[in-house]
């Protein structure tokens, strides 16, 4: 499967006009099931720009009946997203020593983005998952946050090597969040993003809404 990855030129080559949306708080209002496994002290991991937060909204009244959003992971400080993609590039140095630097720099690009075009860095990407009426995950294929060489390739979005019930689940949560405007990084079926430069790459869009950004005082 031929994947555009977030290491490509192509996406840091692309310009931002920031809108100026600010990060909003998922948990207000109570719309949505915020998962706590990523959580941190100032809840940074709960925010997202607010035109993100609207289609997320729209895409979970478009799934079926008894089947919720489980939100994992919004916003992601930069000094957070330095550290994983480079522990993660560590770790791929140790598993393939053969590697140059710019196959590691694109290895660790299937799962961490590059800290300088990350979405998650720009309140446009979010993780997420599927829950059933009892607040359960469905099955996807994998656990969410799953690396390529843990799940063997499973965590591709269209790996060929998942059940056909979890296949049916992704297609679910693809297809809500795809009709309200989300692109997915196809090496993760968790991830998805709005407004942020791998999104305009993959939706012919010439500039990106939202570029690297800080939470603003309450």
């Amino acid at each position: 499967m031929s994947i555009v990855l977030m290491s490509d030129p192509k996406v840091a080559a692309i310009p931002v006009a920031d809108n100026g949306e600010r990060l909003t708080d998922i948990r207000a209002g109570e719309h949505f099931l915020v998962d706590d496994r990523r959580r941190d002290a100032a809840g940074a991991f709960a925010l997202l720009r607010s035109g993100v937060v609207d289609r997320l909204l729209h895409a979970q009244g478009l799934l079926p009946d008894g089947l919720r959003l489980l939100i994992v992971e919004g916003y992601r400080p930069p000094n957070l997203q330095t550290r994983y993609f480079q522990q993660y590039t560590d770790q791929l140095r140790v598993a393939y020593p053969a590697w140059t630097e710019e196959e590691l720099r694109a290895g660790a690009s299937r799962y961490v983005s590059p800290p300088e075009i990350a979405p998650h860095s720009a309140g446009a990407a979010v993780d997420l998952t599927l829950v059933d009426a009892e607040g359960s995950e469905l099955d996807m294929g994998t656990r969410v946050n799953a690396t390529p060489e843990e799940s063997a390739g499973a965590c591709y979005t269209l790996a060929d090597t998942i059940t056909r019930q979890a296949r049916l689940h992704r297609t679910v949560l693809s297809d809500a969040l795809t009709s309200t405007g989300l692109v997915n990084y196809g090496s993760e079926w968790w991830h998805w993003s709005f407004g942020d430069r791998y999104w305009a790459l993959m939706s012919g869009r010439s500039t990106a809404l939202y570029g690297r950004t800080v939470p603003h005082p309450a």
